[in-house]
C-alpha cells in the first residue's frame, strides 16, 4: 500500500506568517522554516515579535480568514486523493488551519497547537512530538505502508529522507542546492508527474 504525506504551507496554501507579516508591516515575521532551519528557533522570534507588538491570535486568524488556497492546489489535492491515501503533515497549528482545510475538502492534518492566555495572546506552542514529520513516516513504516511525501523547507527534509521517495515542491533554491540528492519540481503536473513516477504502481498523469 502507497500513502502520500504533504506539507501545508508552501505546497498547498500560502505562508501564513509571510501573510501576516505583510498585514503588519513586520518584516521579521517573513522568516519562515525556508530561512531559519531550527523549528524553535524561528518560533521564539515569533513569540517574541507578536508579544512586542501586542498581537494576539485572533490578529493572526484574521488574515487567515482572508486566504486561500495557492491556484491549483485544490486540484492537485484531488487527483492525489484519486491515487492514494493523503496525509497532511504540516507544523502549522489547528488554531491557524481550519478556514483553509474547509476549502480544501477537509484532509488529514496532523500539526501542532498554540498556547493562548485569557486575554488571547499566543505565549508559548505544544509539538505534537518531536521531528513529527519524520516520525510520522516512521510509524507509518510500522504499519507497512510504502510513503511518497514532497515538501518545500529545512523542516521537511528529514521526512523527505525518511520516506521511500521525497520530494521537493517549490523549494527555495538554497534548499535545493543543500538537499541535490531530493527531485525539485515547480508546478503542480510536475508533481503529479513526480508521484506517478515514484509510485510502484501504473498512474496516469
Amino acid at each position: 500500500m502507497e500513502l502520500a504525506c504533504l506539507d501545508l504551507e508552501g505546497v498547498l496554501i500560502p505562508e501564513i506568517w509571510i501573510e501576516f507579516a505583510e498585514r503588519t508591516g513586520i518584516d521579521e515575521l517573513r522568516a519562515t522554516t525556508r530561512d531559519i532551519p531550527v523549528y524553535d528557533t524561528l518560533m521564539k522570534q515569533r513569540l517574541r515579535l507578536l508579544a512586542e507588538n501586542n498581537l494576539g491570535l485572533a490578529d493572526i486568524q484574521a488574515v487567515i480568514a482572508e486566504l486561500s488556497p495557492l491556484p491549483g492546489a485544490a486540484e492537485f489535492l484531488d487527483w492525489l486523493r484519486e491515487h492514494f491515501q493523503v496525509i497532511i503533515l504540516s507544523d502549522t497549528f489547528y488554531e491557524f488551519a481550519l478556514p483553509l482545510m474547509r476549502q480544501l475538502g477537509y484532509p488529514t492534518l496532523f500539526c501542532h497547537r498554540l498556547k493562548v492566555d485569557d486575554k488571547g495572546m499566543v505565549v508559548d506552542y505544544e509539538l505534537r512530538q518531536k521531528d513529527p514529520k519524520r516520525q510520522s513516516v516512521i510509524a507509518l513504516h510500522s504499519l507497512y505502508y510504502r510513503v511518497i511525501a514532497a515538501g518545500d523547507s529545512y523542516n521537511d527534509t528529514t521526512m523527505l529522507a525518511e520516506a521511500d521517495a521525497g520530494i521537493l515542491f517549490m523549494a527555495p533554491q538554497n534548499v535545493i542546492e543543500e538537499f541535490p540528492h531530493f527531485p525539485a519540481v515547480h508546478s503542480y503536473q510536475d508533481l503529479k508527474a513526480a508521484f506517478a513516477s515514484a509510485s510502484e504502481r501504473s498512474i496516469i498523469v
